[in-house]
């Protein structure tokens, strides 16, 4: 099979994350190809599944993002997808949690999901959700491993 993983990517963390699954899908035998939607809009590459990455600004995802899943959703109608986001990592105090929730709850991820649903794409029910320890990153440690576990259940569902 051939999959897409398409992401846009502030300061390379979903980048990070995005190159981390594309190498499992093509360590599970997979072809796979890895679009930067920061650098190019073009989904001219075919493929069986897409996942799709943002980060997640002000609790959406990017415009480029919701640009390009418009795109995808009338190539990939009725084939299988999931989505992914890069988020601030969430307070562990409940108080702190609570005032945060508004910036990290039904943020970017959930928004590629649905829009992607709603044009058809068959996607998965579980969303990748990447922390960050700060806006600019790093990622929070095994995330990245975290991401290639992502990409293995997705796969396993197909």
């Amino acid at each position: 099979m051939k999959g897409i993983v398409a992401f846009d990517s502030m300061y390379g963390n979903t980048k990070h994350v995005a190159e981390a699954m594309a190498e499992e899908i093509k360590a599970q035998g997979h072809e796979v190809v890895l679009i930067n939607i920061g650098e190019t809009l073009k989904l001219e590459a075919d493929g069986d599944f897409i996942l799709i990455g943002s980060p997640t600004r002000m609790k959406q995802m990017t415009f480029r993002t919701k640009r390009f899943v418009r795109k995808a959703r009338k190539m990939y109608a009725g084939k299988p997808g999931a989505a992914f986001e890069t988020t601030l990592r969430a307070p562990t105090d409940p108080e702190a949690r609570a005032k945060a929730s508004k910036w990290i709850d039904n943020a970017a991820g959930t928004k590629i999901k649905a829009m992607a649903e709603e044009g058809g794409i068959r996607m998965f029910p579980e969303i990748l959700t990447a922390e960050v320890v700060d806006t600019y990153g790093p990622l929070m440690p095994h995330t990245l491993d975290k991401s290639r576990e992502f990409a293995r259940r997705f796969l396993a569902s197909l």
